[in-house]
Order: C-alpha cells, then structure tokens, then sequence
C-alpha cells in the first residue's frame, strides 16, 4: 500500500469528525481555481507540459507556510492503484476527473486533510479548503492565505477585466466554488424536499449528492454550493450561500420537530428498521448502507440512542464505500463480496457499541 495512503487511513476522515456541530450541516468546503500564466489548461496540455505543472506546483508547496509541509503528503496519481484512487475521492481529496486524468497529475494534501491542491485536473490547480460543521468563514480565512502563499510562488493567468482564467467559463473570476454539505432526513421524510431543492435553484445555487457533481443525494445527504463566480467578490459569495444555509438548517430542524410531533411513529419506524438491517443484515449494498445510516445518524441527533456517538456513525459514512472497505480488508473483491464485508463492519461496529 502507498505509505500515504496507510498514513491518511489511521484516522478518520477529518471532515467527518465530531466537531461541535448544528445537527445538519456535516461539512464545509472551499474551492479556488487557477492556471499558470502561459501554460496550454490541462486539457490541451502535453505530458511533457503536465509534468512541468506538476514540478512547478510541488515545488510551490514545498514550503512550510503553504499547507505545512513536511507533513503533508504528495500522491502521484499514476502511482496509485485502483483502490488508492478511490479512497483519495471518497475522502473528498481528489475528484473523479482527477483519478481518471490522462495527463500526468497529482494531490498535495496537507497533515490534517483540512486542505489539498488538485494538480492538472480541469484546471492547472484546483486548491480547497474542507472543515466539519458549518465553518465557511474559517474555510474562506485559509483559502485565501493558501493562494496568497502560491500566488507569491506561482504566476496565475489574470485578465484585468475578467479575473482569474479558467477552463470552463463557470468559473471565470474569483474561481471560487463554496459548499456546505447537509444532512436532511427530515425535508426527505415530510416531502418538503423537493419544494426546498427548487426553491435553492431559484436562487441560482447549485444542489449536488455526497461526491460532487454527477453524484445522487444518497443517505439524505446534500451539497448546496454557489454557482455564479464572475462579477462578485469572494466575500459576497459566502455571505449570500451563508444566509441560504441558515434558512435550510432551521427548515430542516422545523421538519424533524413536527415529524416527531404529528408522525412520531412513522419516524420512530424509520429510524428502528435502519438500525435493525444495519446490526442484522449479511449482504449489503452501498445505497442501502447509505440510507440506512442516515436513519441511525437521525436517530442519534433526536437523541433516540445512548450507545451511539454522532462520531462513529460519522465515520462509518466514509469507511463502507468500496475503496475504504477493499483497502482495510487488504484484497480487490467482486461487488457481492464487498457487500458482504461491509454488512460484516456494520454488525460488527453496531454490536461493539451497543
């Protein structure tokens, strides 16, 4: 196994940890985009230029005051097997692009997993900031000293009337992209979620599943992120997604009160059947865990469990996906027996903690 990889895999992914948190929001990210001035964007690039993007980029984040090295790590994509690429997306280190690349390409990732630099995926560097709980002023406040630290390092492509350049239009400008990653069983259960989902969109604000774009809202679990980056100021941007997040969690919190108040059974049902397929159950699939889990992890903020502490079942969202799962068992294994593994970790996790 990639020495990297063992290292990240001794502790639990850090956006998932049990940091003080409101219930609903499970994490916080900020992304940047940039490209190096001169250089053809990934997609046109050769190898040979890759490669020098990728020399230019570690070397920039070398120093101690970027993302603190020495202790943090660098991935070369190409280095990595199947598995390893898996477990970087499933963190939410590395994007699908990125472990698809055909171009040369990396991850630098900083001790703590709270940030990482994406090397030649659609973008030259797409840098990111990822804290637990609802944190995307402390995001932002790293982000920013992080390319104020590679901008001294690096010469990005600037045009003094459209921003920072990027790949895809999009992201034309600050090149920022922040999200906030909710839990919301409640909106699901009550059928507020769809009314709430197109009411974001109206706002111009993007609505995506746990891995990003492409994903689907497995588990109950959502992304709202920014859409627009031309034409207003990274402060701005924040400001506006902030208020929306703040609006959705009392929503959502407003749901859970008059499920428990107007069809407590029905919830209580919910959350009992997701428990006892959980601690039962010998083949396992990772939408089932997923929605199962939601309905533990619901059961946990109503307080309907005094064994479970919110951080494992935070954990366990990380370690039943198929690269966590195959790298612990230490072997490459056909779907069905991956789904037997993991309904094993789950019976056995359960039964440590009841």
């Amino acid at each position: 196994m990639n020495p990297g990889i063992r290292r990240l895999l001794q502790n639990p992914a850090s956006f998932l940890t049990s940091a003080p948190s409101d219930g609903v929001c499970i994490s916080s990210r900020i992304r940047l985009s940039r490209n190096l001035a001169g250089t053809p964007f990934p997609l046109a690039a050769s190898p040979e230029e890759a490669v020098r993007v990728v020399d230019e980029v570690k070397n920039a984040c070398s120093r101690p005051s970027v993302i603190g090295c020495p202790e943090c790590l660098f991935f070369d994509i190409e280095s990595l097997d199947d598995m390893e690429k898996l477990a970087l997306t499933e963190r939410r280190l590395a994007s699908a692009d990125l472990i698809t690349s055909p171009i040369p390409a990396a991850v630098e990732v900083s001790g703590y997993e709270s940030c990482a630099v994406m090397v030649n995926e659609e973008d030259h560097l797409r840098m990111q900031v990822l804290h637990p709980g609802f944190r995307l002023e402390e995001c932002w406040k790293q982000i920013a000293a992080l390319d104020d630290e590679l901008g001294d390092e690096l010469d990005f492509a600037w045009d003094d009337e459209l921003g920072y350049l990027t790949a895809c239009p999009t992201n034309l400008g600050t090149g920022l992209r922040a999200s906030v990653m909710l839990h919301l069983p409640g909106l699901v259960l009550s059928g507020e979620i769809d009314a709430t989902v197109h009411g974001i969109n109206k706002l111009g604000l993007a609505v995506r599943g746990i891995y990003g774009e492409g994903s689907g809202n497995l588990g109950h679990l959502y992304q709202i992120s920014n859409q627009v980056t031309l034409g207003e100021s990274e402060e701005s941007i924040i400001e506006q997604l902030s208020a929306v997040i703040r609006q959705i969690v009392e929503y959502e919190r407003r749901a859970r009160v008059k499920l428990l108040r107007e069809d407590r059974f029905s919830l209580l049902d919910h959350v009992g059947r997701a428990y006892g397929t959980l601690q039962n159950c010998y083949r396992l699939s990772v939408n089932e865990a997923l929605e199962s889990l939601s309905g533990i992890r619901l059961g946990v903020e109503l307080g309907l469990f005094q064994h479970l502490g919110i951080g494992t079942v935070n954990e366990l969202f990380v370690e039943l996906a198929p690269g966590h799962l195959q790298i612990r068992s230490e072997l490459a294994l056909p779907e069905d027996e991956q789904n037997i593994l993991r309904a094993k970790l789950f019976r056995t996790k359960l039964r440590e903690r009841s």
